[in-house]
């Protein structure tokens, strides 16, 4: 177990001098991704301008109750949480190392695929959030009206927990894709489609419930992990308060990630047995 620990200090090592190498070129694509959430600011107030709905006692205008200010405070929180759990480029990584033959590293060598690639994310994490805190604490600062007044420890930690385990089930969904390149070659046309599905069944593009009766069978599914259930943890939403429902959500979302868990190391190892290469 210490070599294990030394062999994975070593990886996270090696990958954060690796992201350091081009820190410049890193910084700027982090600062760029800011952007969108100044026009999706601009977007959702134009939206409550042509909004004619004003139900609230101060008057405020709402759309399928929630308030701009609400929206906007969602949508930053959402953000937050596509931080931890998006994982760019780590499917992909996986079906070009499968197709190129560069796989056999991991076969060859007393190193854990999966292993490797959950610490390399790691890094690439670390990296990311001391970049990103900044922009991040500008922008929650600037908006710090639109949010609830204070969380409680409780909430804070369920919060924080909620954002550690979206990380996992996004790692954890994105290689799982990875390594169906064991048996598709090429899985851009998959890897796509799950794009598409996971910005709107995460509540990354709305709220999900706003999705009314669809919203019930999206609760059977990992997607609400990785961006809406942190930003309703945050909100104090129906069902995700301490003591009404919030347990039983953190439940869930652990089973999922034991489950993922579980039929990744089958794939691998199902995957490997078939895999077939040629040539040093």
């Amino acid at each position: 177990m210490l070599a294990q620990a030394r062999t994975n200090w070593v990886i996270l090592k090696t990958c954060l001098e690796e992201r350091f190498v081009y820190r410049a070129d890193f910084a700027f694509a982090t600062l760029v991704r800011f952007l969108p959430i100044v026009t999706q600011i601009f977007l959702w107030g134009a939206i409550y301008a042509g909004a004619a709905t004003k139900d609230t006692s101060d008057g405020a205008t709402t759309l399928n109750s929630y308030t701009y200010h609400q929206m906007i405070a969602y949508y930053l929180l959402v953000m937050l949480a596509r931080a931890f759990s998006s994982m760019p480029g780590l499917a992909g990584g996986i079906a070009r190392d499968v197709r190129d033959g560069t796989v056999k590293k991991y076969l060859t060598q007393p190193i854990d695929m999966l292993g490797y690639l959950f610490w390399h994310r790691i890094a690439h994490k670390l990296v990311y959030y001391v970049i990103a805190a900044g922009p991040f604490a500008l922008v929650f600062y600037l908006c710090r009206d639109y949010f609830p007044i204070g969380l409680d420890a409780a909430t804070l930690v369920a919060l924080v927990l909620s954002l550690l385990m979206g990380f996992l089930i996004g790692f954890l969904i994105e290689s799982l894709i990875g390594l169906i390149s064991f048996w598709f070659l090429e899985v851009s046309s998959l890897l796509f489609i799950f794009n598409m599905l996971n910005y709107f069944l995460s509540g990354h593009m709305i709220p999900l419930d706003w999705l009314g009766d669809v919203g019930q069978w999206v609760e059977f599914l990992p997607f609400r992990f990785l961006a809406y259930v942190p930003a309703a943890i945050a909100l104090g939403k129906p069902g995700y308060a301490l003591g009404a429902g919030l347990e039983r959500m953190l439940l869930i979302e652990t089973a999922w990630i034991v489950g993922l868990l579980v039929l990744n190391r089958i794939t691998f190892a199902r995957g490997v047995r078939r895999y077939g290469a040629f040539g040093g």
